[in-house]
């Protein structure tokens, strides 16, 4: 172990076996990862969840009593987070969660082990729902494939399937929250965004990587369709 600038040890994974260095390097990572760890010590679901706190701090998207979704849950860091915050525990509120992954019982979050993009999954989701959302939020990342304009696009395109389905359950009003890494391929989708929203902004919480081009969509105010009104 070494210490780091910050005065913190530095844990050094060793190559070891058939251990790749992208596998190493995630580890060490991890082992590293301020957050990663904070996570642990506070019971929280995984480093994720400081994303969606910080956004909510500073957005104040979450309140008592609302109706939220969460796509790409597992392992459950943001509906933890949102639970909390529109006041399950209290018997407020509600959290509809899925994720192609199994995700572990969270007292109060409803949860489906399902594919968002399949076809049966918004009709699901629906039910699940009774109701009008207040949030729709989703931190689902497309499968990688090495290529960068591809994987660009694949990301895209799951954005744009979790804002169309929150076209179509949101409240007037409501807000649209979603993962995205910065690239020029989503112009189509944030010009549509802005035709639908109030306001549009991207925004990257400190817990995100800095080294990440991860970031996030915020649409707020939903303006409503027919069939929301």
């Amino acid at each position: 172990m070494a210490k780091d600038t910050t005065g913190r040890l530095h844990v050094t994974v060793k190559s070891a076996g058939k251990r790749k260095l992208s596998s190493k390097l995630w580890l060490e990572r991890q082992l590293n990862d301020p957050y990663v760890a904070r996570a642990k010590r506070e019971g929280l679901r995984s480093r994720a969840a400081y994303k969606l706190t910080e956004i909510d701090d500073k957005y104040h998207l979450l309140k008592s009593g609302m109706t939220v979704v969460d796509l790409g849950a597992a392992p459950g860091g943001w509906s933890q987070v949102a639970a909390k915050r529109v006041g399950i525990a209290s018997g407020k509120g509600r959290v509809v969660a899925i994720d192609l992954l199994e995700m572990p019982e969270i007292p109060g979050v409803t949860f489906a082990q399902l594919d968002f993009l399949g076809e049966r999954a918004p009709e699901r989701l629906v039910a699940m729902m009774d109701g009008r959302a207040d949030v729709v939020m989703s931190d689902m990342a497309a499968n990688t494939t090495g290529h960068r304009k591809t994987d660009q696009l694949r990301m895209v395109g799951l954005v744009e399937a979790a804002a169309a389905f929150a076209a179509e359950v949101l409240k007037p009003g409501g807000t649209f929250l979603a993962k995205t890494f910065q690239s020029g391929a989503d112009a189509e989708l944030m010009a549509q965004l802005k035709r639908d929203y109030a306001g549009v902004r991207h925004v990257k919480p400190a817990a995100s990587r800095q080294d990440s081009s991860e970031r996030y969509v915020l649409a707020t105010g939903f303006r409503g369709t027919k069939s929301s009104q």
